[in-house]
C-alpha cells in the first residue's frame, strides 16, 4: 500500500530577523496539515534576546556560507521540504531550490538574484546606512527605528511599526548586502541556477509598497527563469517588507498555502 509523503515546510528568515519570527506561520501551516521547521543562519543564537546581547557570531557571514549552512540542515530532514523564505531568505530559497534540495519554493519579497541590475531609489536609501560604510562588511549591524520604519514598516501605522521594532529585529551580517549590491559587477554568491529544469515550482511575491525589496526585484528575477518550469509572481497591494510579521501576515500565508495546494503540495 502506497504511503502519502509527509508535507514538510522549512522556513528561512532574512536579514535582521530570527528564525522565531516564523512561529505564527508555522502554527498556521501545521493547522493545515504540514510539518514545519525554522532553519537557522550560521551564528544565530537560540533566542532574539541572545542574538541582540551577543551579535559577534552573526557577523562576517556571506551568502554562500549561509546557503551551505541551510543546505546541511535541509539534508538532515527526513525528506526534501518545501521552502518558504522572506527577503534574503527568499533569495536563499531560490538558491537552494536551484540546487535541487527542495521540492518547491515560495520567495516572499526576495533580495535580488545575480543578474537583476535594477536598483530603485527606495532600495538604495533603505540600505545606504549599511552600505555607506565599507567597514561594515565584516560586522553584524543593527537597524535604528527610523531605518526599520523606512525599510520594513513603512506600510503600517507608526504604533504598529514601533511594536514590531521592539519585538523582532536582531543584528545581521552586512556582508550579504554588499554581495547583492555588487553582484552585477563582481561575485557570484547571489547567483541562482535559473536554468535547472528539474527543480520544483516557485512562487515569487512582491509588496507594492516594499522599500527595501521593491516589486521590480521579484519581477526582474522572474524574467530570468527558464519558462519550462512553473515560476509565478504575485504582488500584494499596499504591503511593505514587514508583510510576514505585521497584522496582515495571514493574507500572505493564506495565499502561499493556496498556491502550494494548487500545485499539489
Amino acid at each position: 500500500m502506497a504511503t502519502t509523503p509527509t508535507k514538510t515546510i522549512a522556513f528561512i528568515h532574512g536579514l535582521w530577523m530570527h528564525r522565531t519570527s516564523w512561529q505564527a506561520w508555522m502554527d498556521f501551516f501545521e493547522q493545515n496539515g504540514y510539518k514545519t521547521v525554522a532553519l537557522s543562519w550560521p551564528g544565530d543564537s537560540d533566542t532574539i534576546a541572545a542574538s541582540r546581547s551577543n551579535p559577534t557570531p552573526i557577523g562576517n557571514r556571506g551568502v554562500k556560507e549561509i546557503a551551505d549552512h541551510l543546505e546541511q540542515q535541509i539534508k538532515a530532514l527526513p525528506e526534501k521540504p518545501i521552502l518558504i523564505g522572506h527577503s534574503f531568505g527568499g533569495l536563499l530559497t531560490q538558491i537552494l531550490l536551484g540546487r535541487g534540495v527542495a521540492v518547491a519554493g515560495v520567495a516572499i519579497d526576495p533580495a535580488p538574484i545575480k543578474g537583476v541590475w535594477q536598483l530603485p531609489f527606495s532600495a538604495l536609501r533603505a540600505s545606504f546606512g549599511i552600505l555607506g560604510n565599507p567597514f561594515n562588511i565584516n560586522k553584524a549591524v543593527s537597524l535604528s527605528f527610523d531605518q526599520f520604519r523606512f525599510g520594513f514598516a513603512n506600510a503600517v501605522p507608526e504604533q504598529e511599526a514601533r511594536e514590531l521594532y521592539e519585538k523582532w529585529p536582531i543584528p545581521a551580517p552586512a556582508r550579504p548586502l554588499f554581495q547583492a549590491a555588487m553582484a552585477t559587477f563582481i561575485g557570484s554568491e547571489t547567483k541562482v541556477n535559473t536554468n535547472n529544469t528539474m527543480r520544483g515550482p516557485l512562487l515569487i511575491t512582491g509588496g507594492e509598497k516594499d522599500h527595501i525589496a521593491p516589486p521590480i526585484f521579484g519581477q526582474a528575477s522572474l524574467a530570468k527563469y527558464n519558462k519550462s518550469v512553473v515560476t509565478e509572481y504575485h504582488e500584494f497591494e499596499n504591503r511593505g517588507h514587514s508583510l510576514i510579521l505585521d497584522s496582515g501576515w495571514k493574507e500572505v500565508a493564506q495565499y502561499s498555502l493556496d498556491w502550494l495546494k494548487g500545485k499539489g503540495f
